[in-house]
Formats: structure tokens, C-alpha cells, sequence
């Protein structure tokens, strides 16, 4: 097909597709079908950030772990062979274990599995039999959780990790252990909606309150709040590209304001990939301690842990902070839905649902009286377990024991992996990923300590000043809608990505998912964008010397 009949097939798609205001993850669903047009033409999709890489020896462990499990419930109701199966027994498992081991030593995942159990006992000092019962009797899903927030023994363990990978200090780390709190969840999205829903039910959020959103953001922290059931109002704090995605001090300042309930903040970012430098949470601790001490922060650190010498505003504030973690895209496992909501013991959404006025601590009251009897002293983490049921379904809530004990699984390989091979491994493939696509487009990348290699955001009018002048961007900007570009990228080259518009990125940009293509495609994404421009270019000619030709 000539260039002048492909262009006027996309123009006239253009005009058929209607994608102003719909989230970028819909956007995205119309560019794949756009992509898919063509049989012959292989998409790349690097809309989505689901990773292509998975830590295997954990899942390994899990295999057999369900093997030794199995063995387990089969010493009961042997009289009827095969058919029924029994719980574990406490009793003796630990012997039972050692004669399991041996037996499948040669099998992949079995000495894994053999350390793990070692390092609870002699690291952790936790009790080897009470935890391999919890989890044989976990991967058997034949109890609910119990407790409903999260499993005792795994809980110990995955907040060794989280402290661990949001880089506690050894003191503040050792401190934060027994004062942290998890609730074990479907993955982030689960403590997204979990959260707005109980901030909401106990009325820290409020219709027509104030939030503060850290932008660009991951695009639901855009959407919710606009809901019917929130109806809250956004006061955006903005991280600026000149200044490395970091938040102005200036822009920190405005969370003097009293009247903003909650701060909302992605680090390192989503779709920026940049993690927020000590000076940026210094100015931020500063501001709470000493003017906003009623303030609620909500960090959501999936990414923490592809940074290099991360921090999370936890460590920095753990008594305003709710910290937000999944597991879903360093371990490859997005399907498996693993994620927790992690609170301080004494925290500052408990203080302000004490000083709730009366009226609506009888409303509280009210409201959770059907599981106990002492409203009063029940913690926000308690509350979101029973609001994440309906409060009435409180004594069926949880994550599924299975997902937990994976959970503990990948927990555990992080906290035994000293070398952090698995870690530097993972890095090293993103950041290659990230290096073949600037090759593709024929750039040197920039440099920056804070970036963080699983999504990049390109800004296409930086890039087509670098390419082909001041003069072009310009043209370039004016003459194109905000998402032209990544339309016909996916409708004429079968690309996928996603428009910056969707997370409040203000000037023309994409976001490229690092994480789910193979380096090849990468080269391939690059000089795909590179000729697009080049076209463009050469159309900006036409038009110049038009007007020339005109004059």
C-alpha cells in the first residue's frame, strides 16, 4: 500500500474513533484492535506493564510443598484409600518433613524449600513446626484464614520483607517489625478499592473533601475519585519532568492546606519510573511534622523494589503512612493476585476515628456492633477486613490460603537471596531492554540515579527537538492531537502505547512498558517511532514549502 492510501486509512479512522476522556487502559484496548487489522503484521504491545519474566524457584518450592502437603493429609482416613484426605497434624511434622526432604532432595525446588523452613527456625526465630504446619495446612486450603487479616507466621515473614525491600534502617527497621501490620490482599487493585471504601465508611473521606494526588499517577487515582460514592475533590501536586520527576518544594507546600485529608502517591512512579530522592521526602517529613501531623499518606511502592537504594515514605513517616505493596511485577506474578496493605500499630487514621465527634461515633458503632462488642478500641486495619467483606461477612474474609503461602514463598527468596542475584538478574534485563529501545531510536538515553528501568515515559516533543529542531516540535505539537501519535502508531506499524494524557502528563508523551517484550522487539519499537517521525517530518516539509511556493 502507498504511503499517501495508508495515511488517508488512518485519517479516516482517526476521525471514526472517539477515545477523549477514556481511561488509557480502555485507549489501550481500541489501539490493540486497531494494531490487530492486519494478519500479516506482527503487534508489539508495550501498553501493559505485566512482566515476562517470572522468579521460578519459589514456584518450584510451592510444587513441592503441595507434594509434601498431599503426603500429609493422606495419613488420614486411610481405610478409604484415595477418595478423602485429612488436615495436617501438628504434631511430628517436623520429623515427617525431614523424611520428605531426603527423599526428594534431587527435585527442584526441594532444597529451597529445606532452607526456607531452616531460615524461619534459626534466622527469624520463629518455631519451624508451628510454620510449616501453618503452611502445609494453608497450601491445602481446607481452613478459612485465620486470622482473616493474614496468616500469623507469614505475616512475620512478608514484613521482614517489605521492611527490608522499602529500605528501613537497620535500628528503624528492627523497630517497625513488631509495629507493623499487613493485610493480606488481591493485589493492588484489591487495596486501592479497600482503602477508598474504609476511609470512606468511617468517615475520614467525606463527600467533597480534599485530596492530593502526586501526577502524573497511575490513571484509577484519577478515576476514583470522581465516583458517585467518593465525589472528592483533587488538588494535584505535580513532579516535574525538568527536575527529574521530582516534586518541587513549592508544589509540597500546598499540603499546608488543612482542608486536604489524604495525600495519594506512587513511588517510584507510574508512568514516570522515578522514585523520590532524600531531599524530596526530607521536605516532605518536614512539612508533616511540623504543620500537618493530621495528615493520611497512601503510597503505593509496587516498584519499589527495581530501584536502586530505595526509600519509602514509610520509613521516612510509618505513623502517617499506609503503604500499598504487591508482588504482582517483581515476581511475575500478576495472575496469582498477592498484595497487602501495611499499617503502623499506632497510626494516624486510628487517631482521627477516635476524635470523631459523637454522632458519628454512634453511627460507627452501629455499623460494626455485629462483630464486636467494643467499637471503640477496633483498629482501621481491623476495619478494612471487615469492610472488604461488608462488615457482616467479616468471619469469611481474606486472602485464599493458598496465595498466602506463595506469597510467604516469594517473601522468603527475596530475604534469603544475600547476593540479591534474583534482583540484580531482573534490573539487568530491563535496564538492557531500555538501552535496545534507545538504540532503535537513535538516541542516547539519559542518565538519572533515581529512574527506575520498568516503564519509560517518551515525551515526543523533546524527541522530535532532537531529531529534527525546535521548528518541527513545534509544528509537530501544534499540528496533532495529543493521542494522533499513538494511534497511528498502533493502526499503521501495529504498536501499542500508552497516551501520558491518561495519567495527567501534560505535554505529548507515551508511556513504554519495559517489562513484557522481548529486547529484539524493543530495537524493532524504537525505529518504528524514529520512521514515524521521519514521515512526519516530511510532511511538516511539504507544508513549509507549500507555503513558500504560496508566497
Amino acid at each position: 500500500m502507498s504511503q499517501n492510501k495508508r495515511t488517508e486509512n488512518t485519517e479516516n479512522m482517526l476521525k471514526r474513533l472517539k477515545i477523549d476522556g477514556l481511561s488509557p487502559f480502555e485507549i489501550k484496548e481500541i489501539l490493540i484492535k486497531a494494531a490487530k487489522r492486519k494478519s500479516e503484521r506482527m503487534m508489539l504491545n508495550a501498553g501493559r506493564g505485566n512482566p515476562n519474566f517470572m522468579a521460578l524457584i519459589p514456584r518450584y518450592a510451592f510444587l513441592q510443598l503441595g507434594r509434601f502437603a498431599l503426603s500429609e493429609a493422606e495419613r488420614h482416613f486411610g481405610y478409604m484409600g484415595s477418595l478423602i484426605g485429612g488436615h495436617s497434624d501438628r504434631e511430628g511434622i517436623e520429623e515427617r518433613f525431614e523424611i520428605f526432604v531426603k527423599n526428594h532432595w534431587k527435585e527442584e525446588g526441594t532444597e529451597f524449600l529445606n532452607a526456607a523452613v531452616s531460615y524461619v527456625k534459626d534466622y527469624l526465630g520463629l518455631s519451624a513446626g508451628d510454620f510449616l504446619h501453618e503452611i502445609v495446612q494453608g497450601y491445602l486450603g481446607c481452613d478459612y484464614p485465620s486470622p482473616p487479616r493474614m496468616l500469623s507466621h507469614g505475616e512475620k515473614i512478608v514484613v521482614r520483607y517489605l521492611l527490608k525491600e522499602m529500605g528501613a534502617s537497620y535500628d528503624l527497621g528492627y523497630a517497625l517489625v513488631d509495629d507493623t501490620q499487613l493485610f493480606a490482599v488481591e493485589g493492588g487493585t484489591a487495596a486501592m478499592a479497600y482503602l477508598f471504601e474504609s476511609l470512606k465508611a468511617n468517615r475520614i473521606l467525606n463527600k467533597g473533601d480534599k485530596i492530593a494526588l502526586v501526577v502524573p499517577i497511575f490513571s484509577p487515582y484519577l478515576e476514583i475519585p470522581h465516583l458517585d460514592n467518593y465525589d472528592l475533590e483533587i488538588i494535584e501536586i505535580h513532579s516535574k519532568e525538568e527536575k527529574g520527576y521530582q516534586v518541587p518544594y513549592e508544589e509540597l507546600e500546598k499540603l499546608e492546606d488543612r482542608e486536604i485529608k489524604a495525600l495519594f502517591m506512587v513511588n517510584p512512579g507510574n508512568p514516570t519510573a522515578v522514585k523520590w530522592n532524600g531531599q524530596t521526602l526530607k521536605k516532605l517529613r518536614e512539612i508533616v511534622k511540623e504543620k500537618r501531623r493530621d495528615l493520611i499518606i497512601i503510597t503505593d511502592d509496587v516498584y519499589a523494589t527495581f530501584a536502586e537504594d530505595f526509600k519509602s515514605v514509610y520509613t521516612v513517616l510509618p505513623h502517617n503512612t499506609i503503604l500499598v505493596y504487591s508482588f504482582s511485577k517483581y515476581f511475575g506474578a500478576t495472575g496469582w493476585r498477592l498484595g497487602v496493605i501495611a499499617l503502623h500499630r499506632r497510626n494516624v487514621v486510628d487517631q482521627l476515628i477516635e476524635h470523631h465527634p459523637r454522632e458519628i461515633q454512634e453511627e460507627l458503632h452501629r455499623r460494626y456492633a455485629p462483630i464486636t462488642t467494643n467499637t471503640k478500641e477496633l483498629k482501621f486495619i481491623d476495619r478494612l477486613v471487615a469492610d472488604s467483606r461488608n462488615v457482616a461477612l467479616r468471619h469469611t474474609a481474606g486472602l485464599s490460603t493458598p496465595q498466602q503461602v506463595q506469597m510467604v514463598l516469594f517473601a522468603l527468596y527475596a530475604l534469603m537471596d544475600e547476593e540479591e542475584k534474583y534482583k540484580n538478574a531482573v534490573k539487568r534485563v530491563l535496564k538492557r531492554r531500555y538501552m535496545a529501545l534507545h538504540r532503535g531510536l537513535g538516541i542516547q538515553p539519559e542518565k538519572d540515579e533515581n529512574y527506575v528501568y520498568y516503564y519509560t515515559l517518551l515525551d515526543t516533543e523533546k524527541l522530535a527537538e532532537l531529531l529534527y529542531g525546535k521548528e518541527f516540535a513545534d509544528w509537530f505539537v501544534k499540528a496533532l492531537p495529543p493521542e494522533d501519535f499513538v494511534l497511528r502508531l498502533a493502526m499503521e506499524a501495529g504498536v501499542v502505547l500508552l497516551p501520558g494524557k491518561g495519567f495527567e502528563v501534560f505535554h505529548p508523551s507515551a508511556r513504554i512498558s519495559l517489562a513484557n517484550l522481548k529486547e529484539i522487539d524493543y530495537i524493532k519499537i524504537g525505529k518504528t517511532i524514529r520512521k514515524m517521525l521521519k514521515e512526519y517530518h516530511e510532511k511538516y516539509l511539504n507544508n513549509k514549502n507549500k507555503i513558500i511556493l504560496n508566497l
